[in-house]
């Protein structure tokens, strides 16, 4: 799908002070992104704290999202989970309506064997209307999705178009460019300091967190990657890694949500059992933030 080419961006679910959902700064947030030049956005990722949203909450999410997007980008939803039979119903059953493509993780918890990841993406793919793109996080997930497995659903299984990278490991993301032998699959990173890397190797991008916090030049340094203007690409890239690094310093999205409250866009009100980052590294995090802007 060359529309998931570029960069997508995991938005945050911006509370308010007594942790309900904000609707105006999420409306903000999604002005914000695309008035930053992304190419797409993920909604009800896992950078949107979606695990502790109700289901009433999920669906007033992608309301005003879809609303406020008036079709202006394409949207991808975040629809996964470690009970694959819960996961088809939501597919066959919720409203998908202004979404273009799904973003399914591989099943966390359960610690399913490759023959296991791959049967439950199977089910999905047989019963998903909109295309998938593959999750793979072990950090999160505490298991391995092999190039081989995202290989051979990617063969087999024509709805799945591409997968989210985020094993912050560049040489089984290379690995799984190597063997990619589908035009129209996508190997997209999940890992914002990876994201340049990837690319270059020949990697369709990223869907990003910093990029909804210094979306410009981190928009800019995707595009140089992607049109292979080594140069200009690098210069941001480095010029990026600090603050990137900072941002999961002490988890996501606590540091993007300090970001995103120095930007005016949002509070940086978390949902337990997160909570904010401390006052150093929130220091450390406006100075950097402030000479990127200036």
């Amino acid at each position: 799908m060359q529309a998931l080419v570029g960069t997508g961006v995991a938005l945050v679910t911006p509370f308010k002070s007594d942790r309900s959902i904000d609707v105006e700064a999420l409306e903000k947030l999604v002005e914000y992104s695309i008035s930053g030049k992304v190419e797409y956005l993920v909604v009800l990722g896992t950078t949107a704290e979606s695990v502790t949203l109700s289901k009433q909450e999920k669906e007033l999410v992608k309301k005003v999202v879809v609303k406020v997007n008036n079709g202006r980008l394409p949207l991808v939803l975040g629809l996964g989970g470690n009970n694959t039979t819960e996961v088809v119903q939501e597919l066959t059953q919720g409203d998908l309506d202004g979404f273009q493509a799904i973003l399914s993780v591989s099943p966390y918890y359960n610690k399913p064997t490759q023959e296991g990841i791959y049967q439950h993406f199977k089910e999905i793919s047989n019963n998903s209307p909109l295309p998938i793109i593959l999750y793979n996080v072990p950090g999160r997930t505490a298991s391995n999705m092999l190039p081989s497995t995202v290989m051979r659903l990617a063969n087999e299984c024509k709805n799945v178009v591409a997968i989210k990278e985020a094993a912050g490991d560049i040489v089984q993301a290379m690995e799984l460019i190597r063997l990619n032998q589908r035009e129209d699959f996508l190997v997209i990173s999940g890992d914002d300091v990876l994201a340049l890397p990837m690319t270059l190797a020949g990697g369709s991008g990223v869907i990003s967190v910093i990029g909804q916090g210094v979306v410009s030049k981190f928009t800019d340094m995707i595009r140089y990657g992607l049109s292979k203007d080594v140069d200009k690409a690098f210069e941001l890239h480095y010029e990026l890694m600090p603050i990137i690094d900072m941002i999961f310093e002490q988890g996501n999205p606590a540091g993007i949500k300090h970001i995103l409250s120095l930007a005016n866009v949002c509070q940086d009100t978390l949902r337990l059992p997160l909570v904010n980052i401390d006052q150093d590294l929130a220091k450390r995090i406006e100075d950097q933030y402030r000479k990127l802007v200036k």
